[in-house]
């Protein structure tokens, strides 16, 4: 069961520039969610690994955009009722890997020009579910060649 959601805000890209406001409500402004966060103690990972896997679907889909700052180390903790450390370690993975960027004294940022980055990673997935499939096709005792004919028969 989930513990922490977290909607963290968006005030800027990666040019210092603020965003527009989303909608109105009573002549304040309000901004969008930019990504949705959900940490479950039942999960066998740990809760660094939730938040750099959250946020690196966010990117691969497209729901955070090149440039799109991100929350403060310390407001992503806060809003997830997790430590400071926790969420900088997913941000240091995120970095490391080349999702996102860091700018001293301005915050993070999705990391611009990443489209090789993105396509490679959904690569991996793909053949991720790939592997997957056959593992489940051999384990019930179906041929190479039969696995290849289930895989034509789906691309038609």
């Amino acid at each position: 069961m989930p513990t922490s959601v977290a909607s963290p805000r968006v005030h800027g890209d990666a040019r210092g520039r603020g965003t527009p406001a989303e909608g109105r409500l009573a002549g304040r402004h309000e901004r969008k969610p930019i990504l949705e966060i959900i940490i479950s103690n039942a999960s066998s990972k740990p809760i660094y690994e939730q938040i750099t896997d959250s946020i690196k679907t966010a990117i691969l889909s497209g729901e955070l955009a090149e440039g799109e700052q991100l929350p403060s180390i310390r407001a992503l903790a806060n809003s997830l009722r997790v430590s400071a450390i926790t969420t900088k370690r997913a941000y240091a993975d995120l970095e490391a890997a080349g999702f996102i960027e860091t700018v001293q004294g301005k915050g993070s940022f999705v990391a611009g020009g990443n489209a090789e980055l993105i396509r490679e990673e959904q690569l991996r997935q793909v053949e991720a579910h790939m592997a997957r499939a056959i593992d489940a096709g051999r384990a019930m005792g179906l041929t190479d060649t039969e696995l290849t004919e289930m895989f034509a028969l789906e691309l038609e």
